[in-house]
């Protein structure tokens, strides 16, 4: 245990027969259970973790491939039958330095938070050597998951090495969370709606012979997808189905009056180019709606980044029994 809490570490793993028997050694000895998963391998992932001499393994086989978040989601189920008050995700490539799971832990049960995961890009030091597009890519990855999830607070949205509360888990319908890549993106967001509060933590990245086997052509466009239906999906619950706010009452008229301004610019444009002379009358029924919208809109989202969920009150970590899983879809 650690700090009166059962730990699990969930452990997704595929094609990793040369590095999961590390991620088993060197786990902490407060680590109470190690779920791994191994999602359909067609190496000897599997034939591995049941070499390993640790009573404190439990190993899954997916008959089919379900991308790392279905590994994820079968690992904290598994995590949760065993009875874990917190469960982390490990990658099973021992990216995740456990030295640092300390640091992470102690924001779930001391800090009170639901949540807390990761930052690689805590420091200026920690973009060198790094590409000059996977940078920008990050930043702009970042931004759109920041407003798409309503967590303005959290960067490196794309980093795995996380620690929940099972009693959040449980509040989650696990089964509707995104299963590939655009697993953390979507998870992130449901976290939001049920407002769950979420923490970063400073945690630098471990960098080995791995070789990634992500596609951008197919990862960027399931991304995109999941970031947009994520964000309405947060806007009507959260701001219209349990609480008609004014966020919704000013996102929803600035964006028909930005609208309506630009129909009306267009409009003005072909009529200039078609040698009409645009009267002030005109030019004032583009412009007036474009910056009443776009004040409308600046003042929704100054509003949705204050509504970030906060810390919780509650330390030091105390389990919540006989929660039912909730059904947010």
């Amino acid at each position: 245990m650690y700090k009166n809490a059962v730990i699990a570490a969930v452990v997704p793993a595929y094609k990793e027969e040369r590095m999961i028997s590390t991620v088993v050694t060197t786990m902490p000895d407060f680590v109470d259970h190690i779920v791994i998963v191994d999602d359909c391998s067609p190496d000897a992932t599997s034939e591995v973790v049941a070499a390993l001499d640790d009573p404190r393994v439990t190993l899954i086989r997916h008959e089919e491939n379900q991308g790392v978040g279905g590994a994820i989601i079968t690992a904290h189920r598994a995590a949760m039958d065993l009875g874990s008050d917190v469960n982390v995700v490990m990658a099973g490539d021992a990216q995740m330095d456990p030295a640092y799971l300390p640091a992470l832990l102690d924001q779930v049960t001391d800090g009170g938070f639901g949540f807390a995961k990761a930052n690689r890009f805590y420091s200026p030091e920690s973009f060198h050597g790094m590409p000059g597009y996977r940078v920008l890519g990050n930043i702009v990855l970042s931004f759109f998951t920041k407003m798409s999830s309503g967590y303005w607070n959290l960067f490196d949205p794309q980093n795995g090495y996380t620690a929940v509360r099972t009693e959040v888990l449980r509040r989650i319908a696990l089964e509707r969370v995104a299963r590939r890549y655009s697993f953390e993106n979507d998870l992130l967001i449901r976290l939001n709606i049920a407002q769950v509060s979420a923490t970063d933590v400073p945690i630098p990245a471990v960098y080995g012979e791995e070789v990634s086997s992500i596609r951008l052509r197919k990862v960027i466009p399931e991304l995109l997808h999941r970031l947009t239906v994520g964000y309405w999906s947060r806007i009507w619950y959260r701001y219209v189905l349990w609480s008609f706010s004014p966020i919704a009452l000013l996102l929803f008229a600035g964006l028909f009056f930005t609208l309506f301004g630009l129909g009306i610019t267009v409009w003005v444009m072909f009529q200039i180019a078609a040698s009409v002379v645009a009267t002030a009358a005109t030019v004032m029924l583009a412009a007036v709606p474009l910056m009443l919208g776009f004040q409308m809109l600046l003042t929704a989202l100054q509003l949705d980044i204050q509504a970030t969920p906060g810390a919780p009150d509650r330390t030091p970590f105390a389990p919540v029994a006989g929660q039912g899983q909730a059904t947010i879809s």
